[in-house]
């Protein structure tokens, strides 16, 4: 097969999207198939471009086998949603005009959403080509926006919907990422038969355990402290304010230490609460690499994956949560729903109800004074993940997937 992916997001951009499709490529490509990503100039999430990139119309290079083909786009931070939208619309109207003229004719065209303009470029590629479009669900947009009240517009949140409604009859398959999320798209009427699930998961020859090197801890002044880390995104949906009380309630700890690591549109307005706060136990580091962030989960005693006290976070599972299993490291998660089950039957995390800041730090402070419950956990952790979401396996059902979607889209036509 020749895949053909368009996604706003991409390698060197770090964070669950692009993992997902370089990782998943790579093992397409491994098992003979050829893969092709349409992207932007990486910029995300300070909205800068990333060293050795320049501003241009469109330019051609190869990562790991790939063929990525990146143009133009608006850059802006990924913060205020007009902008960012304005961002992911030049995105589409590039796709359309460059795409074509600089891809190898495809078998089919991967879309994943958010936001719905990566896949309508993709869907308008595949009519292009003739071939199928296949439309990856990693959020349920705009439903997100609904519930974060972002969108309040009765009439745009309908023409919304329509849309999405639109891209799903569009689809010859829709990929999933969560088994809620299957759900959702069936109830409201999409066939089953078309929606299937592939969860994210890790590469678990990349994420394992190490010991990093000695001087690492002195250079980011870790030493003997209990290093509790949070690593991702700063935005609204990781309630990360809950989290910094958390470590106002174990300031008195003097041996913990909360690091903060990412960027987005929270993260000002965190540090200034732990500032006035004066919460001395927490420190804020800039966004870091993929190997440099696998070295921080090594470095790190405990990690931490939030999410907001809302319904439709019953239905997301935190991709961070995969990697840091398959690091060996012990997680504390204030989720509820699929990714609590996932993480309950694991064994390798302590799950607490949303924004639960006094159970967070009383599982924190556990886990700080029993060294042999943290190994415990980890060992486990790492089992489940090699056993039941290594990213080769995955990718295999995955090309399954596609591979019956070319059979289908053929014998259509």
């Amino acid at each position: 097969m020749r895949i053909a992916c368009c996604s706003h997001y991409f390698t060197p951009e770090i964070g669950a999207p692009s993992a997902r499709i370089h990782e998943n490529a790579r093992e397409w490509i491994a098992m003979g198939h050829a893969v092709d990503v349409v992207t932007c100039f990486p910029n995300h999430p300070a909205g800068k471009l990333y060293p050795g990139y320049k501003p241009a119309l469109s330019m051609q290079e190869d990562i790991d086998g790939i063929g990525v083909h990146r143009i133009w786009s608006y850059i802006t931070p990924n913060k205020g949603l007009v902008r960012k939208t304005a961002g992911h619309m030049s995105f589409w109207l590039s796709a359309l005009l460059l795409g074509k003229r600089r891809l190898p004719a495809p078998d089919l065209v991967i879309g994943t959403s958010p936001t719905f303009f990566a896949a309508m470029a993709a869907a308008r590629l595949s009519a292009r080509y003739r071939c199928p479009f296949v439309m990856e669900v990693r959020d349920l947009w705009p439903a997100v926006f609904i519930d974060l009240g972002i969108v309040r517009n009765r009439s745009l949140i309908r023409m919304l919907e329509r849309w999405e409604l639109a891209l799903y009859r569009r689809a010859t398959r829709i990929v999933t990422v969560t088994e809620s999320f299957r759900t959702n798209l069936v109830r409201r009427g999409v066939p089953e038969h078309k929606v299937f699930t592939i969860f994210n998961g890790a590469d678990v020859d990349f994420w394992h355990p190490f010991k990093p090197p000695a001087e690492r801890r002195d250079q980011l002044s870790l030493k003997d402290r209990f290093t509790v880390l949070y690593l991702g995104a700063f935005g609204i949906s990781q309630a990360l304010t809950s989290v910094l009380e958390c470590a106002r309630i174990l300031k008195d700890e003097k041996d913990i230490e909360f690091l903060f690591v990412g960027d987005g549109a929270e993260k000002e307005r965190l540090s200034r609460y732990a500032e006035e706060a004066g919460l001395g136990n927490v420190r804020f580091l800039a966004p870091v690499p993929k190997g440099k962030a696998r070295e921080l989960y090594a470095l790190s005693d405990v990690c931490l994956v939030p999410l907001r006290n809302i319904p439709l976070f019953e239905s997301f599972i935190p991709s961070k949560m995969f990697e840091i299993m398959a690091m060996g490291r012990p997680i504390v998660a204030s989720v509820s729903g699929e990714a609590a089950d996932i993480l309950n039957r694991s064994g390798g995390a302590i799950v607490v109800p949303p924004e639960g800041s006094k159970a967070v730090a009383e599982a924190i402070r556990s886990l700080y004074r029993n060294g042999d419950l943290r190994r415990c956990m980890g060992e486990r952790g790492r089992d489940f993940v090699v056993a039941h979401y290594s990213r080769h396996s995955l990718a295999v059902e995955y090309a399954r997937i596609l591979h019956d979607a070319i059979t289908d889209h053929g014998r259509k036509k």
